[in-house]
């Protein structure tokens, strides 16, 4: 039986407007700031989010950039005292762009998380294949997660995480275990590379889309990201039944990540429109109506026949013009 059809067994849980200690679902529309001083200290297994990155968009007033880290720092401040003391806090950040010089947005941060006390796991960099074009530098492909812990003690389910080995068949050539099957059976770490390619399964690295027009979980938000990223730090960082904050939770897709896999989910988000539409989804994720994109599904490839795939007409006279 899927995902999709487990969740269909049961009604949508109530989705709370503040958190306590029964809810299963709560999403909070207040400043962030606000809502975290309500919330009790090392209650939350997971805390996952794509803060806004200071570069104008409609849901945030550009800042100068020393006076956003001033306000990420305060947040961070109060998400470490929120986070239990085996938990994770994994953090999606791109690039801040001041007049054409990008300023990586992941070396800005550490140094706050560090001062705060945690400790960096990983810098995973997600790749993906489409974006936005740039015309004075390399187009930006990929953006970073950092993966935070508070202790040396955490939570880290890998064998639910694994993806299937390039070579399976590969045998220990000497020692003790020589002759004997060199791998996992249940697969390989999928390393801190999470890869935007076709053959996902096959090439057994992390195959997630950026979430633009035709993706499928397309919402009115400009910088929603998908689904299936945050649902694989909820599967490796958590355990089911365990609690999984969103800060910045936009339209609500850490929370679905979240309840997909049997975890209870808190979102936080000034918007009151983001929250009434991750409220909808959260609802149409229990109909059967909402269409997450299935986690580890192959990108589609194009097979070249396609007439977007195909170089233009015009491409071919002005070559031959020249």
């Amino acid at each position: 039986m899927g995902e999709q059809d487990q969740a269909l067994l049961s009604q949508c849980p109530r989705i709370d407007d503040s958190f306590a200690e029964g809810s299963e679902i709560a999403i909070i529309c207040d400043d962030v700031l606000d809502a975290c001083h309500n919330l009790r200290s090392e209650s939350f297994n997971l805390i996952v989010s794509s803060p806004p990155y200071n570069i104008g968009k409609s849901y945030e007033k550009e800042v100068k950039l020393d006076e956003y880290l001033a306000w990420q720092s305060d947040v961070i401040t109060e998400l470490v005292r929120l986070l239990h003391p085996k938990g994770s806090l994994c953090w999606q950040v791109g690039n801040y762009v001041d007049k054409g010089e990008v300023v990586p947005l992941d070396i800005c941060f550490y140094p706050l998380f560090k001062k705060a006390g945690l400790h960096l796991r990983n810098r995973i960099i997600w790749h993906f294949g489409h974006g936005l074009h740039a015309s004075k530098r390399f187009s930006g492909r990929y953006e970073t997660v950092m993966w935070f812990t508070k202790g040396d003690d955490y939570t880290f389910n890998l064998d639910d995480v694994r993806v299937p080995a390039k070579y399976p068949g590969k045998r220990n050539y000497k020692g003790s275990q020589i002759g004997k099957p060199s791998g996992n059976p249940l697969g390989k770490n999928p390393s801190d590379f999470w890869e935007f390619v076709a053959n996902e399964w096959s090439d057994g690295v992390f195959d997630i889309p950026n979430v633009k027009s035709n993706h499928p979980e397309k919402t009115s938000h400009p910088c929603q990201f998908p689904i299936e990223l945050i649902e694989r730090c909820v599967l490796a960082c958590t355990d089911e039944r365990d609690l999984v904050l969103d800060p910045f939770s936009g339209v609500g897709s850490s929370l679905i990540a979240a309840l997909k896999r049997n975890r209870r989910a808190v979102g936080i988000d000034r918007s009151q429109d983001y929250c009434d539409i991750a409220a909808k989804r959260i609802r149409d994720y229990y109909d059967g109506v909402l269409r997450p994109r299935p986690i580890g599904k192959a990108v589609h490839k194009p097979t070249g026949k396609e007439k977007v795939a195909q170089i233009p007409l015009e491409w071919t006279e002005e070559q031959n013009e020249k």
